[in-house]
């Protein structure tokens, strides 16, 4: 892997709100409320997370409240159901938690949250304690790089050791994300290589190519006569 990828560390909240288990139901709405967030980890001992309550945790008391569910509905949302009923962080939490560390890949944790459709994934270390919690609008920071900075890197980390001189000579644009590489180049086997590298660069949108190959151009060339 070329370059050094940005890590779930680098773009976390370190300051995080959290409730311990005996947290009761009203006081968890009012921090969500006060801290504006939808989502709490629930620790116990001197840090470790064991639970996390979300609104969606807590929408069933309100859900339920003043209805008789039938029989098919309570066989189907038993935990829904209990949720209901539920009046601490302990009876309310989802658990084991869902959780990332602070040396995952922004990519790695990405995955994470799209595959368990969640909005935030608190931090923990190796054995379990809280470090922070980074969420969706963390993870799209690393497109608000410059180009300058995604270009440099770019020519760094992939062009600088794809497509080393004699034989090779590229230029490197990048306009709002999108990067641009234009010239000629030796080995035209190692664009897709290129392609899933430069993509791979934190902060870039896309990339487009305007190569051509070395031996094209010594083949369109035009042969000088001897006088």
């Amino acid at each position: 892997m070329y370059g050094t990828p940005h890590t779930v560390s680098d773009v976390m909240t370190r300051t995080v709100v959290a409730v311990g288990r005996r947290a009761a139901f009203k006081e968890i709405v009012r921090l969500m409320q006060d801290r504006k967030v939808s989502a709490l980890p629930v620790l116990e001992g001197e840090g470790r997370v064991v639970g996390v309550v979300s609104e969606a945790d807590l929408l069933p008391k309100e859900e339920f409240r003043d209805s008789d569910p039938d029989r098919w509905t309570q066989l189907r949302r038993l935990a829904d159901l209990a949720k209901a009923g539920a009046l601490t962080a302990e009876d309310l939490m989802t658990t084991p938690a869902l959780t990332t560390h602070p040396d995952a890949t922004l990519a790695q944790a990405a995955r994470t949250m799209a595959h368990a459709k969640v909005k935030r994934l608190p931090v923990v270390d190796r054995i379990g304690m809280l470090k922070g919690i980074v969420s969706r609008a963390d993870l799209l920071k690393v497109f608000l790089r410059g180009d300058d900075e995604i270009a440099e890197e770019v020519r760094r980390e992939v062009v600088a050791r794809l497509f080393p001189t004699p034989g090779s000579a590229l230029r490197v644009q990048v306009h709002d994300g999108v990067v641009e590489l234009a010239g000629r180049v030796r080995d035209t086997s190692l664009i897709p290589v290129a392609a899933r590298l430069v993509r791979a660069v934190e902060g870039v949108v896309d990339v487009d190519f305007d190569l051509e190959s070395r031996d094209m151009v010594a083949w369109a060339a035009p042969t000088a006569r001897p006088a």
